[in-house]
């Protein structure tokens, strides 16, 4: 979508979410922002609002299936959404030796994928019954292989691009837009506990605006940056025993 103008975006306190919040503020847009911590959230509605546009912040959380829904209509209602971005994740941090335990596994599914589906399964309601708008699902370039170092994010994030990439073919000839985001490392809360290399490291704002004009002109996935984008994709296409021996060989959380 070239130009939408009411936006709904989950995860709008920090990172890409607080990245593409402030990117799209601008007089004449409707702003939906939500997070769970209060006090970001509040600093990043004021930037918004200073920028001209009109903001309706909330402190939800995305697990919530039923406040995300009434939020989703009650935003709808003010002003018919034209983008919703599901952008709200998280991880297991930098770990240790034992790996992601079961509490940060369920958590993981719970935020990276239920979250998504309480954010986009009652926009498209809305949408669907006017034929047009614009979802975007925050994948990630750890989707495109299992990663032995975060089995359950890379694990969330294929389940998320998967699904996205389905859906944007289902909801095509109703005329709605689906893009799925695959960024590689961004300065975000996430990455700043990683205790391992992170080649290409980007910071949020560089990554807000490729992400917007990917948007912008309809990619079906937006990926980013190129040499790790073609590198993950490169290992999701080796056949198993090969990818076996390059994943081992990577560098262990908490190195």
């Amino acid at each position: 979508m070239k130009n939408p103008k009411n936006i709904l975006i989950t995860g709008a306190s920090s990172g890409i979410g607080e990245a593409l919040s402030l990117f799209y503020a601008e007089a004449g847009r409707t702003m939906f922002l939500c997070a769970r911590n209060e006090e970001r959230l509040n600093a990043v509605e004021e930037r918004c609002r200073q920028k001209g546009a009109s903001v309706y912040a909330k402190v939800l959380d995305v697990t919530d299936e039923a406040s995300m829904r009434d939020w989703i209509f009650d935003s709808d209602e003010i002003a018919p959404l034209d983008l919703v971005i599901a952008n709200a994740g998280v991880s297991a941090g930098p770990g240790g030796p034992e790996g992601e335990t079961e509490a940060q596994t369920r958590q993981i599914f719970s935020v990276n994928v239920g979250g998504v589906l309480n954010t986009v399964l009652p926009a498209m309601q809305k949408l669907r019954l006017r034929k047009s708008g614009q979802i975007a699902v925050i994948s990630s370039l750890a989707g495109y292989r299992g990663l032995p170092s975060a089995p359950a994010y890379s694990g969330s994030k294929n389940a998320v691009r998967a699904w996205g990439e389905a859906l944007r073919g289902w909801l095509a000839p109703e005329g709605i837009e689906v893009n799925v985001v695959c960024p590689g490392f961004v300065a975000s809360r996430i990455t700043e506990k990683n205790k391992f290399p992170m080649p290409f490291f980007m910071q949020a704002d560089k990554a807000a605006k490729i992400i917007a004009k990917g948007l912008s002109k309809n990619k079906g996935r937006i990926t980013f940056p190129f040499p790790l984008a073609f590198a993950s994709w490169l290992t999701g296409a080796m056949p198993s025993f090969i990818a076996d021996v390059v994943l081992t060989r990577l560098p262990k959380k908490g190195a």
